[in-house]
């Protein structure tokens, strides 16, 4: 990436947090894990920042939405607790992420907050099966960063 194309980019984070209240970056991967992540959220809506591995770019932006949507006004987020209306589709879990993890990825996040406190949680979801990560027959490539207890 160029110098002007990491400012143009940052300028859109900047324009979006400005419009909605935070920006959604999903990074494709190809020998890792992809994952999306948000950033201003924390800014805007005093709730953790969100991080989402391994899911395509429309349904980690869909979580993401329903994420801000459901805890921006109750601030009362359920960590380690299965979520059955984030989506429609499966149940989910919110864990913490202590911020060091997330030096590799959420780089947009660093810059916003140069320094000032943020928090990040993750978003934990079942495979096809409806198995989660910790159940020995899971099968999927979910990347975990924070500790997931069910």
């Amino acid at each position: 990436m160029t110098e002007q194309e990491k400012i143009e980019y940052h300028k859109k984070v900047n324009d979006n947090i400005r419009k909605f209240g935070y920006h959604l970056t999903f990074v494709f991967a190809d020998k890792s894990p992809s994952f999306c992540y948000s950033t201003g959220v924390y800014k805007s809506f005093n709730i953790p920042e969100i991080f989402i591995s391994s899911l395509p770019k429309n349904l980690s932006f869909e979580l993401m939405d329903n994420y801000v949507e459901l805890f921006k006004k109750t601030k009362n987020i359920p960590l380690n607790k299965k979520i059955d209306n984030l989506s429609d589709r499966f149940p989910v879990y919110l864990i913490d992420i202590p911020i060091a993890n997330l030096n590799d990825y959420v780089l947009s996040s660093i810059k916003l907050y140069q320094g000032h406190k943020f928090e990040y949680l993750q978003i934990i979801y079942p495979d096809t099966a409806g198995h989660f990560p910790n159940n020995f027959e899971y099968n999927y490539d979910q990347e975990i960063l924070g500790e997931f207890k069910q």
